[in-house]
């Protein structure tokens, strides 16, 4: 087992080495705004490590060791009191670290907020509340879900081999019968993908369950079936500074549009989508070998555990995570 840790740190040096060869320390967003309705708490900062690790640490551990320079995260104002109490100084000295507040009443000038809205405006506002702290390439991921070391290398490496100003994005894809839960529905990002691994398109899935053997979504009042081996976004981008532009410009149309609708989303495969529709950008599906899982649920929580646990034994992580 030490053998093999050692083995993946020194991989990870090298990794980091190329980073630094093309000046390139990318960013890491974590979207940690979530109101976790359908868990009952405040999944951000509960503990799954043998050591009262959350998943928010293995993912800062896993950017560090692939080259990451900075974090953001994304959190608001009624949860920062507890968020800070478990993070605010968790990464000293390991990682810059600086945080942002995504807020109902922050719209762009000429726009205000509706009485009846309760609801975030979703992931692709919450990537644009952090266009000031970020200048350099980042990725984008939610503080939920566990990605796998191996995805945080593979998207090091586009950003490595990316000059900042190409119109080139990506995003680590995943595969749908393996990021479901058994414990309720899901949202996923369900992908098209061109011969080269471009994303075509991607269309956001919400209420995708497993009924009876059979992988359904909603579409209106009707149910549609799923393959499973379609390839989905579990939400872990690969962006340059560029995206923040693109996404403010369409923030205002989808208010224009939709403002006044309560439950309406600015999701981010939505600016995705128009940006490669009109040909703007090129975004790379990179496929990893790492495996994704979440705590949608609070009955996924044992499981989460438990997995985490295989990947010390195997000799993935530390069991003490933070010295």
């Amino acid at each position: 087992m030490h053998t093999k840790f050692a083995q993946n740190q020194y991989f990870c040096a090298i990794k980091i080495y190329i980073v630094n060869i093309f000046n390139m320390k990318p960013t890491l967003l974590i979207l940690a705004a979530g109101m976790g309705s359908r868990y009952g708490s405040l999944k951000q900062i509960d503990a799954i490590g043998p050591n009262s690790e959350t998943i928010i640490d293995y993912s800062v551990y896993d950017a560090i060791r692939a080259g990451f320079g900075k974090v953001v995260f994304v959190i608001r104002k009624n949860i920062e009191k507890d968020f800070m109490e478990v993070f605010g100084n968790r990464f000293q000295n390991k990682i810059k670290v600086e945080y942002v507040f995504q807020e109902l009443e922050n719209l762009p000038e000429g726009f205000n907020l509706p009485s009846e809205r309760e609801k975030p405006w979703g992931t692709a506002h919450a990537v644009l509340m952090a266009k000031d702290k970020i200048k350099e390439p980042f990725a984008v991921i939610n503080a939920d879900d566990f990605y796998g070391a191996d995805a945080f290398q593979k998207l090091a490496d586009f950003f490595a081999l990316t000059n900042i100003d190409a119109k080139e994005y990506a995003m680590v894809g995943y595969t749908l019968n393996k990021t479901l839960s058994d414990h309720g529905f899901v949202s996923r990002g369900v992908c098209e993908t061109d011969n080269e691994g471009n994303l075509i398109t991607v269309i956001e899935r919400t209420k995708i369950e497993k009924v009876n053997g059979r992988i359904l979504f909603s579409e209106g009042d009707a149910k549609i079936e799923l393959k499973g081996n379609e390839k989905v976004s579990m939400n872990f981008w690969g962006f340059m500074p560029s995206f923040f532009k693109y996404t403010e410009s369409d923030f205002i149309a989808f208010l224009k549009e939709s403002i006044h609708i309560p439950k309406s989303e600015f999701f981010i495969p939505l600016v995705v989508n128009n940006l490669i529709q009109s040909k703007t950008i090129k975004l790379k599906v990179l496929p990893t070998s790492a495996s994704w899982f979440g705590v949608t649920y609070k009955e996924d929580k044992p499981v989460v555990i438990q997995k985490i646990k295989s990947l010390i034994e195997q000799g993935v992580y530390p069991a003490k995570l933070w010295n």
